[in-house]
């Protein structure tokens, strides 16, 4: 349709943006499965709140002065930048993600830099990620993300989960087979295995970069 460029509900009418351009449907309701992984990021988002509170005020103007500098887009495509708890909540999830520490006081910007190639591998016994530049760098770690299992002539993937962090300066490949069984089962043969990785460093993450195979015997 053509129209003004917007997104969200009204109503019973979802707007939102794909390749071909602006449409409407309706709205659905969100499905609440209560998971595990569900509970554990409304737990951290609690958690983000509660320590928010307790920061000094220099400190949040610190997370505020950060925020200025970190930008993001929307589903329009348009540019924004982050208030200061909306970047205490992206470099802190990205810390305890990485199997790091809640950190109070702002940290300088990194701007990690991006996986140059990504080449996934897998049968229904082995799943790997080939990558470059290898090994990351000191401090920087990979962090992979999977969909579930989709049919062979499924073209895009919306719906990436973490599965797998690696340590700091790890060299490629990353054997993410048992971790993508443990989330999603055993790889079947003809069924098609969407990743996406990125590069975290100091809280940070890169630009990511995505991958696909199809399940061979």
């Amino acid at each position: 349709m053509l129209d003004i460029p917007r997104s969200g509900s009204q109503d019973s009418t979802t707007s939102s943006r794909n390749r071909y351009g602006q449409y409407t449907r309706n709205r659905s309701v969100p499905v609440n499965p209560n998971s595990t992984a569900q509970a554990t990021v409304r737990a951290r988002i609690s958690a983000n709140a509660a320590a928010w509170r307790d920061l000094t005020d220099l400190q949040r103007a610190g997370w505020a002065s950060l925020g200025a500098q970190m930008t993001r887009s929307d589903s329009l495509g348009q540019s924004y930048t982050l208030n200061g708890f909306a970047a205490y909540c992206s470099v802190n999830n990205n810390n305890v993600a990485s199997g790091g520490a809640v950190v109070a006081a702002a940290p300088a910007l990194v701007t990690p830099p991006a996986l140059l190639t990504a080449t996934l591998t897998g049968t229904t016994a082995t799943l790997s990620l080939a990558y470059t530049a290898t090994p990351l760098g000191a401090g920087a770690k990979l962090f992979v993300f999977a969909a579930p299992q989709r049919s062979a002539g499924r073209t895009f993937e919306g719906d990436y989960r973490l599965i797998h962090v690696s340590a700091a300066a790890a060299a490629s490949p990353a054997n993410i087979f048992s971790a993508f069984q443990a989330k999603f089962g055993v790889p079947v043969v003809g069924n098609k295995i969407f990743v996406s990785a990125l590069v975290y460093d100091s809280g940070f993450e890169s630009g990511s970069i995505g991958a696909t195979v199809t399940i061979a015997a």
